[in-house]
């Protein structure tokens, strides 16, 4: 079994504190890299760590909160002026294709117009019903964040290992279904102990931590008060760049 790795593209909050990226992760070791997430500023990312943005083949979303899908159109965009031949699947929640649609119309009138020079496939996920997307199977479950971008933990089974994440929530139960046996578990935290409505502090995940299955937790989200308090905490921290294997 090869080596499956997990790079933090961007693990920041919606208001870049820190100086970090929105939330984006570079997984490779299978049949083809994937990315988790796409916040708006993931193109620039992937291009600061050398990662060629066509070796992407499957997107998957969260939510559609613009700090987790509203670099796409850049995505997209860069495939069609570098030549891009590989098909691209974007796989969301419900809507997905109509926002990234409107997202498009508002960032780049015409864009559209005429289709682009590859395959882009959008495929919207039922909660709880796995979905096999090429060598990927993803499971997604319903979390509480603001409603209407649909928010959804991602459990995905890749190249034989198991990578959850939490999506934007606060907490609920749903964050043990998708973290059961994973071996890693990557989970927002971005307070920490104030109480945010749609958003975990780290007091919370840390009285939750023992009933988490996962093998290994890794946060990320952090707002300014957690990123004041890294050194102290008894949890890994993700940082823009880091790479762990899985």
């Amino acid at each position: 079994m090869s080596d499956v790795t997990l790079r933090f593209v961007g693990c920041g909050d919606a208001f870049a504190a820190g100086g970090r990226f929105q939330t984006s992760f570079y997984v490779e070791g299978g049949e083809e890299p994937l990315l988790i997430d796409c916040g708006a500023t993931t193109l620039v990312g992937l291009k600061r760590l050398g990662i060629d943005p066509g070796s992407i083949g499957l997107v998957l979303l969260s939510h559609l909160h613009g700090d987790h899908f509203g670099g796409l159109p850049w995505l997209i965009l860069d495939g069609q002026f570098a030549n891009r031949t590989r098909p691209l699947v974007i796989a969301g929640p419900e809507r997905t294709e109509e926002r990234l649609m409107q997202v498009f119309e508002v960032l780049y009138p015409g864009a559209q117009e005429g289709g682009w020079a590859f395959d882009v496939d959008v495929v919207e996920m039922a909660a709880r019903e796995p979905r096999q997307l090429g060598a990927v199977t993803v499971t997604t479950y319903p979390v509480i964040h603001t409603p209407g971008t649909f928010p959804h933990a991602l459990r995905i089974e890749y190249a034989g290992r198991v990578i959850a994440f939490s999506g934007d929530t606060q907490w609920t139960d749903a964050l043990l279904e998708a973290a059961d046996g994973a071996d890693v578990f990557v989970c927002e935290c971005q307070e920490y102990d104030r109480e945010v409505p749609g958003h975990l502090n780290y007091v919370t995940l840390m009285e939750k931590r023992d009933q988490l299955g996962c093998r290994r937790l890794v946060i990320n989200h952090l707002g300014e008060a957690m990123l004041a308090r890294v050194g102290e905490l008894d949890v890994e921290a993700a940082s823009d760049g880091l790479t762990i294997t899985v």
